[in-house]
């Protein structure tokens, strides 16, 4: 898996893609549990970002940690903040999670 997601952030666009795509599944599979349209990307979007800000953090090394403090930064950036790779697993993360929240909106009766 890990090597698909390093294929797929090779480039912009091959990120994009993926990220579209595999987020025009998720909010079908909201549909497909009797979520409307609206409702499925407005929850999709919400579980998205509050799983970006909580992958960002995740196995980053800071420039000072590993010794190599670019000029006029500050010593705690990351050293290779890899953005398009946690773009890719923050939407398969999401839409795992999204299903999840989706399948439990009928029995909550929302």
């Amino acid at each position: 898996m890990t090597k698909l997601v390093d294929w797929a952030a090779g480039s912009f666009w091959r990120t994009a893609a993926v990220v579209v795509l595999l987020s025009i599944v998720a909010v079908a599979i909201g549909r497909a549990f009797a979520l409307s349209l609206a409702g499925s990307i407005g929850l999709y979007f919400v579980v998205w970002w509050t799983l970006l800000f909580a992958i960002l953090p995740v196995r980053i090394r800071s420039q000072a940690e590993i010794g190599q403090v670019a000029d006029g930064t500050d010593p705690g950036a990351p050293a290779s903040p890899a953005l398009r790779e946690r773009a890719i697993w923050t939407t398969l993360v999401s839409a795992l999670v999204f299903a999840g929240v989706a399948a439990f909106f009928p029995l909550a009766g929302l």
